[in-house]
C-alpha cells in the first residue's frame, strides 16, 4: 500500500537527514518510525492492562516458581 503525506520544507529536510544518517530510504525511515511507535503504544497498553489486573487482584502476585512452572507446561 502506498500513501503520501505533506511535509514542510523543514520536516522534509529533517526526515531526509535521518534517512541518510541511517542509510535507508525516506520511505523506510517513515515505515520504521511508524511501526516503532505502534509497537511502543501496544507495549504500553499491555503493561497498563497487566498493572490494572494486578491492582484489581488486591496487589497479589504470582511466585516466580509458579510462573516458570506455568511456562514449562505451555511448551
Amino acid at each position: 500500500m502506498a500513501f503520501s503525506i505533506r511535509l514542510t520544507d523543514e520536516e522534509k529536510a529533517l526526515a531526509e537527514s535521518y534517512a541518510k544518517i541511517h542509510s535507508i530510504s525516506l520511505g523506510e525511515a517513515f515505515k520504521k518510525a511508524l511501526f516503532e511507535r505502534i509497537e511502543d503504544e501496544y507495549d504500553l497498553t499491555v503493561a497498563d492492562e497487566a498493572y490494572n489486573e494486578y491492582v484489581e487482584s488486591g496487589y497479589n502476585s504470582t511466585p516466580v516458581a509458579d510462573f516458570w512452572r506455568e511456562l514449562d507446561e505451555e511448551v
